[in-house]
């Protein structure tokens, strides 16, 4: 499902976020990616949704080198990716059911049918009486799950999540996570960056850290094993 291989991004002038970078993660898999404030894990997630492109390595997403893909190719790629978005990034002047759903209104899916799966997800997650508010009105843990519903609507085969439960209380993200297991149960590749070390060491899941853009450690921890 993703492949790095030797991979190196800077910013400029002389910023290095991440360096030498080599990682796989096999379809179905369920990953976590720790590290500090500024260990380089949003730049990680946004070159595999191809919002940034590597300085140099390769960078293999569903079978596709994010490297020397085109536009479309990478509009194609998205189709088959929910992100969660550490700034929400929802639609201002769309309602909480339209950001939702709204993956799925540029997939011609009926506006009915969307709505009903919207519905589903948005009782799951405790906001069933807002879909009507503008996102807005919504105080920063509501707008981030109206983000992982919209995420989770399209059964993505790949989801990419920054920090999704900083803005969460424990209850709430226990739910999310729920969620994020689920779909990895499905089948669904997860891929989630995260600083909350409690949440890693619940779950027991692989995690790969980072330290200065550099992998410092890949812990294969399956759940159920000490």
């Amino acid at each position: 499902m993703i492949s790095l291989s030797t991979v190196h991004k800077s910013y400029p002038p002389d910023q290095r976020a991440l360096r030498s970078v080599d990682l796989t993660v096999k379809e179905g898999d369920f990953l976590f990616i720790a590290g500090a404030s500024g260990a380089g894990k949003s730049t990680l997630l946004k070159l595999l949704f191809g919002a940034e492109r590597a300085t140099s390595g390769q960078v293999v997403v569903g079978g596709r080198n994010l490297q020397s893909v085109d536009r479309e190719g990478i509009a194609h790629l998205r189709r088959d990716i929910g992100v969660i978005f550490q700034d929400y990034k929802l639609l201002p002047n769309r309602s909480v059911i339209d950001n939702v759903c709204f993956g799925l209104e540029v997939l011609g899916v009926p506006r009915d049918d969307r709505h009903r799966l919207a519905r589903k997800l948005l009782v799951s997650i405790g906001l069933e009486e807002r879909e009507d508010s503008l996102p807005q009105t919504l105080s920063g843990g509501e707008q981030q799950r109206v983000s992982i519903a919209r995420a989770l609507i399209h059964h993505p085969r790949l989801i990419l999540a920054d920090e999704p439960t900083g803005n969460l209380d424990p209850d709430m993200a226990k739910t999310v996570f729920d969620l994020l297991l689920e779909a990895n149960a499905a089948g669904v590749t997860v891929v989630v960056a995260t600083h909350d070390l409690s949440i890693i060491e619940e779950l027991n899941i692989r995690t790969v850290v980072l330290d200065r853009g550099k992998i410092i450690g890949d812990f294969e921890r399956p759940r159920g094993l000490e």
